[in-house]
C-alpha cells in the first residue's frame, strides 16, 4: 500500500505541472523528494542514499518548498500558504524525532500530541477543500497526510504496542 501512495503523489505530482500549476507542481516534487528521504531514513524504504547525497536532496527538496510557499504568498493562495505552513512544523517535528530518538522516549506523550494536533489541522484543511469542491486537492492532500502519518507512527511506535499484545 505504501508503494500505491508513493506512486499516486507521484501521478498528482506531474497532474500538477501538466496542468501549468507551477507553484503545486514545485510544492508537490519538493514534498515528494522530502518524504523519499524521510521513508529512506526511517526503513520505509530499503534504499539508503551516502550522508552527503541525503544533505544535498534535503536542500533541493528545502529550497523548492521555499520557493513554492513564496509563489502562493504572491498568488494570494491562503490555503495552500497554511497547508505548506503546517506541513513545515510536520517535518520540523519528523526531524526531531529521527535525530533525537532519547528526547523523543522522554517526550513521547507531548510529540503524540503535537503530531496529532498538528495531522487533525491538516485533516481539517482537507475538509475545506472538500467544502470549497476542489476535490483534486482534498484528494492530493489526503494522499499526503496518510504517507506522512504512516511514518510518524512509525517513528512514535504509534499501533505497535497494539499489534504487539
Amino acid at each position: 500500500m505504501r508503494l500505491a501512495v508513493f506512486a499516486l503523489l507521484a501521478v498528482n505530482t506531474a497532474y500538477y505541472f501538466c496542468a501549468g500549476a507551477l507553484s503545486k507542481g514545485l510544492d508537490s516534487a519538493a514534498w515528494l523528494l522530502l518524504l523519499s528521504l524521510f521513508a529512506s531514513e526511517t526503513g520505509f524504504f530499503s534504499l539508503r542514499l551516502p550522508e552527503a547525497a541525503m544533505r544535498a536532496a534535503r536542500l533541493l527538496a528545502v529550497a523548492g518548498i521555499c520557493t513554492a510557499a513564496v509563489g502562493y504568498v504572491i498568488e494570494r493562495n491562503d490555503l495552500d500558504a497554511l497547508n505548506t505552513a503546517l506541513w513545515i512544523a510536520v517535518v520540523m517535528l519528523l526531524e526531531f524525532e529521527v535525530r533525537r530518538p532519547r528526547e523523543v522516549a522522554t517526550f513521547r506523550s507531548a510529540l503524540k500530541t503535537a503530531a496529532a494536533l498538528l495531522y487533525a489541522s491538516l485533516g481539517t484543511l482537507v475538509l475545506v477543500w472538500c467544502w470549497r469542491g476542489e476535490w483534486f486537492d482534498a484528494y492530493d492532500a489526503l494522499l499526503w497526510l496518510t504517507a506522512f502519518a504512516a511514518i510518524e507512527m512509525d517513528l512514535l511506535g504509534i499501533g505497535r504496542s497494539a499489534a504487539s499484545t
